[in-house]
């Protein structure tokens, strides 16, 4: 008996459509199993039959859809002692159709079932995906744990306990940046085009068959945006995989096109290659040479959207390429991989600056390049509402957290500048939460308080230490763009983290030294809460007050949050988390008592605690140092 994988059905065909299709070929089948989602399994009489309905049926057209029939390789997979070939995807969003989900799950192998489980919360879903191979389940493991799926982070992990234990001890251990090469989808750049949304209807097909079949016959996954600025003429598609399956689904991607061009009589197509405009000058070259040389060798015409056309929610230019189908395929290939080698070497030239901040990658430091800061920030690539490549798989320092721990942290802006952070109707707001994929909420003014004493508003903010680092970098930016500073100075802000109070000493250190040396590199004013009489539980956990320019108090935040990982010590959510309260503070080794006074912990005489410096201005007793050179973008 040998049994073959038939996908790409159409969503109304059954056991006897299915069965008739292979007696009007003259193949003897015995068992016929259609699966939800467009596929079925096919037992044939002997492995001679199987290989005739491979050659008849493979790309056959069968009521509008291309089948796909291959052998299924799953009973192999178990003589060859594979084990359960399960995936547990949890956090999907509870709206998402499980024809769409398998569109986004086939694209790591054959998809046997898809069970829907059980989800404690009424806002979330759990799905179980067998797949035929514990290779193809282990691979959707590797490339969608974390994965953002219409704003929801997905948690994915093999179902068996002893592989769950594995990915556990992978992920704890980590790796280092070094040249940042270990993780097998480090060259896996994401293609990312433009297509009219009216075309979207025919990339995506009836039930998602047209893009499910573009999936499985390139291997790529292909992420289309619809529900991205609705309204909007384009919309963008993001396709990943290794270089030449982007190709590969992009030029699929043209050919569909360019049919429903040729039916609704719209011409010519034309390929739009979104590229970050750090990158466009590389892609040019000097005096245009790169381009020209593209152009001859591919024979198309390529322009470059004005850089009057980006703003701070979107740094992506467009690359427009006309041409035939074979042409423009040819270029984006060529394009694409100079897009790769030129972030790549991006990359590996901010992995040496990563110290600065210690449990971000140089990726996520990219993200806000060319945004106001970058001048004397760090620079690296996130494309607006899309993630930033290989969100999904950013490798792990030691003691450091992972791209999805959740963070919380409490930022403190002027009261009279939240009508600029919330924007028109909220626009701004909504954009600083699109770009940066974190929860950002502002408190309202307190009630049982007069509004004239309440000089500034806490916003809390939730999310990875990549989506903190945007979303605070947002707020910052907006108030420098607000004028809430004089000249050339820089927009100083307070933030305020939690940390487990046990680990108290341990930043401080003997004298303050580790305060003190944490404030010298990091030109931020650091002062830490404490008010306890006996020796605080693990589950008490201390304010720090970090007051400096973005760049200054992202590396004290970093750093922090770091060192109470590395103690093997979590507080809050993800390691050091977040909370309200000013009271008393710790300051290069003061430590504050109850009633105000505070004892040196070198032994020097008690003097009064300094209080909170305010959002907009440094402790007045204190030399603040200058930030350290932030790095540049290279």
């Amino acid at each position: 008996m040998s049994k073959l994988y038939v996908g790409n059905l159409p969503s109304d065909c059954n056991e006897s459509a299915l069965r008739q299709l292979f007696q009007e070929h003259s193949l003897a089948c015995t068992t016929i199993l259609v699966k939800r989602g467009g596929y079925a399994f096919v037992d044939c009489a002997d492995q001679s039959t199987a290989d005739r309905a491979i050659d008849k049926l493979n790309g056959y057209t069968y009521l509008g859809s291309s089948l796909v029939v291959e052998p299924s390789v799953a009973s192999s997979a178990k003589k060859r002692g594979s084990g359960v070939a399960k995936a547990l995807v949890s956090n999907l969003p509870a709206q998402a159709r499980l024809e769409e989900l398998e569109v986004l799950f086939l694209s790591y192998g054959q998809v046997q079932h898809i069970e829907k489980l059980p989800s404690r919360d009424p806002n979330t879903q759990a799905v179980l995906v067998s797949y035929e191979t514990q290779e193809q389940a282990q691979q959707a493991v590797n490339q969608l744990n974390g994965y953002d799926y219409d704003g929801n982070s997905l948690k994915v992990e093999m179902s068996s306990a002893e592989s769950r234990r594995r990915g556990r001890s992978q992920r704890g251990g980590g790796v280092a940046f070094a040249g940042l090469s270990g993780s097998g989808r480090q060259t896996d750049f994401p293609l990312r085009i433009l297509v009219q949304s009216d075309m979207v209807g025919a990339i995506i097909g009836r039930q998602g068959s047209t893009i499910r079949q573009i999936t499985q016959m390139t291997r790529a996954r292909v992420d289309v945006h619809r529900k991205d600025n609705v309204g909007s003429l384009e919309k963008a598609i993001t396709i990943y995989g290794n270089p030449d399956n982007c190709t590969n689904a992009c030029k699929k991607i043209l050919e569909v096109m360019q049919q429903e061009a040729n039916t609704t009589n719209k011409g010519e197509i034309t390929l739009k290659i979104l590229a970050h405009n750090n990158l466009i000058g590389r892609i040019i070259g000097k005096g245009g040479n790169t381009i020209k040389r593209i152009m001859q060798d591919t024979d198309t015409k390529i322009t470059v959207s004005s850089i009057n056309d980006i703003n701070s929610f979107n740094l992506e230019r467009i690359i427009t390429v006309k041409g035939s189908i074979e042409n423009m395929s040819k270029a984006e290939s060529m394009i694409s991989s100079k897009l790769r080698q030129s972030y790549e070497n991006d990359l590996q030239a901010m992995a040496p600056q990563s110290m600065m901040f210690p449990g971000l990658h140089p990726m996520a430091m990219m993200s806000t390049a060319g945004m106001g800061y970058s001048s004397r920030g760090p620079g690296l690539y996130g494309s607006g509402p899309a993630p930033y490549p290989y969100q999904s798989s950013l490798p792990t320092q030691q003691g450091v957290a992972t791209s999805d721990t959740q963070e919380t942290t409490f930022l403190y802006i002027p009261n009279n500048s939240v009508g600029a952070i919330i924007g028109t109707k909220g626009s701004h707001i909504r954009n600083i939460i699109r770009f940066s994929g974190a929860s950002v909420k502002i408190a309202p003014l307190e009630q049982d308080k007069p509004a004239e004493q309440q000089t500034e508003r806490k916003v809390t903010i939730i999310g990875s230490p990549e989506s903190q680092w945007k979303a605070q970098y947002l707020i910052f930016e907006k108030m420098r763009e607000e004028g809430y500073v004089s000249g050339t100075e820089d927009v100083r802000l307070t933030i305020e983290i939690l940390v487990p109070s046990t680990q108290v000493g341990r930043i401080i250190g003997k004298g303050g030294q580790n305060v003190r040396e944490l404030q010298r590199v990091t030109g931020s004013v650091i002062k830490l809460s404490e008010q306890q009489a006996t020796p605080p539980s693990a589950e008490e956990e201390t304010t720090v007050h970090i007051t400096g320019p973005f760049f200054s108090v992202q590396s004290a935040q970093r750093r922090i949050r770091a060192m109470v990982l590395q103690s093997g010590t979590t507080g809050g959510t993800g390691g050091a988390g977040s909370r309200v309260g000013r009271g008393s503070s710790q300051e290069g080794g003061v430590r504050s008592k109850r009633d105000g006074s505070a004892t040196s912990q070198s032994g020097s005489t008690s003097q009064p605690c300094s209080q909170q410096p305010s959002s907009g201005s440094p402790s007045s007793h204190q030399q603040q140092q200058p930030p350290p050179q932030s790095p540049q973008a290279q």
